[in-house]
């Protein structure tokens, strides 16, 4: 990192190479390293965005609050054409939906196109985990998202990141889903629980017991 006068400011650049973890850690102590790294999420240069997103994504880890703030910034990089900066944002809103979710609303929008990433299954994951999220927080948010993740679990079944997906459809499940959507998932988990084999079974069958209950 170097810090260099502009004006009356101070420009920092970061070494796209850096340790993200020490970054973080001086991003928490130094308002203007963390200020740059949300600012540059917008920036022209794709290896800064993705090395701000991947710093920030740290940071979500340690203190998730301080990124409430800045919702509008993390929700906007939704939409760089680069998948990292996409995933890494998308795991950020996972982690704070639930302290302001009225201000991730307007995620949806980047979450369904990174929901479906030809390229890259990581960001198809983080869209489904955010997805999955933001639904279970109260019934109306359930029904806007069932949709997307009832496609999801249709299109890429079987696909590596599956298990890992349904993981979140459980919690999904044990969130404050709405009637509608709680009677819809079970029916959809029905296939998998009478057909399935090994863990896919035994998660299918634990997903309808929880939307029986």
């Amino acid at each position: 990192m170097m810090a260099t006068k502009k004006k009356d400011s101070v420009e920092i650049i970061f070494d796209t190479t850096a340790d993200r973890a020490v970054i973080a850690e001086q991003a928490l102590s130094n308002p203007a390293v963390f200020m740059t790294l949300v600012d540059n999420l917008s920036t022209e240069a794709r290896r800064v965005r993705q090395f701000s997103a991947s710093a920030l994504g740290t940071i979500s880890e340690i203190s998730p609050e301080s990124l409430v703030a800045h919702i509008s910034h993390i929700v906007d990089a939704l939409h760089r054409p680069e998948a990292q900066t996409r995933w890494e944002c998308l795991e950020i809103l996972t982690r704070i939906v639930s302290t302001d979710p009225a201000a991730c609303d307007e995620a949806i929008i980047g979450a369904e196109s990174s929901l479906y990433d030809e390229e890259s299954g990581t960001a198809r994951l983080a869209a489904f985990r955010f997805l999955c999220a933001y639904g279970a927080l109260d019934a109306n948010r359930s029904t806007r998202v069932w949709p997307y993740i009832d496609e999801a679990i249709q299109c890429y079944h079987g696909d590596p990141e599956f298990q890992d997906m349904l993981i979140s459809v459980t919690n999904f499940a044990s969130g404050k889903i709405s009637k509608d959507v709680r009677n819809s998932l079970a029916s959809r988990m029905k296939f998998d629980s009478v057909f399935g084999k090994g863990a896919l079974k035994r998660r299918a069958a634990q997903i309808i017991e929880i939307c029986t209950k």
